[in-house]
């Protein structure tokens, strides 16, 4: 039994695994009482090799504090670090791709010393050459299906822009956040366009030893090349590192604020393929034995964006009363994962922050505080949170209540399973019926190939002996097979 065969070279995600690492950084004991601490992390590289991916990267630590003399103060430290994240499937050929998020921040002292810890969250994505054989032709009797697979292309590019605006006078900036989401990819010829917008917060001084915070929405848009991209095509990119410069310069009785952003994304285009493969297959003179190939392909659909006004009751770390002057809500953040409900899917999460309050003997203390959310939404996929705007009140003593927008940007999951037959082997030889005509009462509800392989006759054999018979077969319906008499 003769067979042909094709195969399928393409390039796609072939794991993903997730790990974490916890980096330390000591500061002196200069830092009486630590106010607010802050963890940035870049990523240097990551390196597949046998059984393990090393990545390894430098994390930024901003911490603000009062010294012995009730002062506020600021201090900056980077440390270098290395992880590593072991599975057995991982060999040197795959290309790896390392996402890091700062999960947790925790201080603690020991004597004279102050330790910040930061736990960072990995998502690695290991991505290599994917290929498979697929039946295409031959002597058997053949159902042909028209299948969709996915190819991807690592592309990266980087982009800067800027923003200035004003604000009232400030004596020095302490502390800064910025938090990155993309709001669409679009691809054109040869060019892959990223859009999103950067959350900038800035705390800092105001007067001697006041504090004030701000936020800024800054959008931005990096256009990355791509041979592959085309019109139509999908995209998905992830903004990997950002490095931000801040001047500010007073006149008039204000400020002039310049921020410089240099964003660094990474990511795929996703070339859908079509191929002419096999579904099905049988043979007229034995019993046909078929293997198959099954997978999956995983792309990108569009970004989907909810924007919506929280409030409520925060949830309060410490204790506060109308004794207590609300100085400044900073490190603003959230998280939210997708949920099913009875109305559909929901974005559940919470909106994080740090309030400082500022007692009536002049003494700074930190509160975390957060905020519940639960917003509807129309697609699942990735889910990236952006908060901002976030303020706090204290109407009633005890307790805040705060107010935040946030922003929801979901990129949608494109999968295609293939099932295709990938060989075909012969099996017992079957007799073939030496009568004239044969009359056959078929399964109601059967289609033309489920009929034709069962009297292991061509479809076009079956319709040119039946042409008034239609499909799905109805009850009572009969099928006559004529034989050419061999002489």
């Amino acid at each position: 039994m003769k067979t042909e065969t094709q195969v399928f070279r393409g390039y796609g995600k072939k794991k993903e695994i997730t790990a974490q690492t916890a980096v330390e950084c000591r500061f002196g004991g200069e830092a009486e009482t630590v106010l607010t601490v802050h963890a940035h992390a870049a990523l240097t590289g990551a390196d597949a090799g046998n059984g393990e991916v090393r990545y390894y990267g430098k994390v930024h630590f901003s911490i603000v504090y009062e010294d012995a003399e009730k002062r506020i103060c600021r201090a900056e430290k980077g440390v270098e670090w290395t992880a590593q994240a072991k599975d057995e499937d991982i060999y040197p050929a795959l290309t790896a791709k390392a996402y890091l998020a700062v999960e947790n921040v925790s201080v603690r002292r020991e004597g004279a010393s102050v330790f910040v810890t930061a736990l960072l969250g990995c998502d690695l994505a290991l991505y290599g050459e994917e290929s498979f054989e697929y039946l295409s032709g031959g002597d058997l009797i053949l159902k042909h299906e028209s299948v969709r697979t996915i190819t991807a292309h690592l592309i990266g590019g980087a982009a800067e822009t800027e923003d200035e605006f004003d604000t009232e006078p400030l004596g020095d900036i302490l502390q800064h956040t910025e938090t990155v989401c993309v709001s669409d990819v679009v691809c054109e010829t040869g060019l892959v366009k990223v859009e999103g917008e950067v959350s900038l917060g800035v705390l800092a001084l105001k007067g001697e030893n006041a504090l004030m915070s701000f936020e800024r929405l800054v959008p931005f848009t990096i256009e990355i090349p791509c041979e592959s991209a085309a019109v139509g095509s999908s995209a998905e990119v992830h903004v990997s590192a950002v490095n931000t410069v801040i001047h500010a310069d007073e006149s008039d009785g204000g400020c002039r604020i310049n921020v410089q952003f240099t964003l660094t994304a990474e990511g795929c285009v996703y070339e859908e393929i079509e191929l002419d493969g096999v579904a099905d297959a049988f043979s007229k003179e034995c019993e046909t034995v078929l293997s198959y190939h099954e997978g999956s392909f995983e792309g990108a659909g569009e970004v989907i964006k909810v924007t919506e006004r929280v409030s409520g009751k925060a949830a309060l770390s410490g204790k506060v009363d109308f004794s207590d002057t609300l100085q400044a809500v900073t490190l603003q953040r959230a998280e939210a994962d997708l949920t099913a409900a009875e109305d559909g899917l929901r974005a559940e999460g919470v909106a994080l922050a740090t309030l400082l309050v500022r007692s009536a003997d002049g003494e700074y203390r930190s509160i975390e505080m957060s905020l519940p959310f639960s917003v509807p939404v129309t697609a699942g996929g990735k889910v990236n949170v952006l908060v901002c705007g976030m303020s706090a009140r204290q109407k009633q003593e005890g307790e805040i209540d705060a107010e935040a927008t946030v922003r929801i940007y979901i990129t949608e999951k494109k999968r295609y399973a293939v099932k295709l037959v990938q060989g075909a082997e012969a099996g017992e030889a079957v007799k073939e019926s030496d009568s004239a005509i044969s009359v056959y009462i078929p399964r109601a509800g059967d289609g033309l190939w489920e009929l034709s392989k069962r009297l292991r006759k061509s479809p076009e054999e079956v319709t040119a002996s039946n042409p008034d018979i239609e499909f799905p077969v109805k009850d009572g319906q009969r099928v006559i097979i004529y034989r050419k008499k061999v002489m």
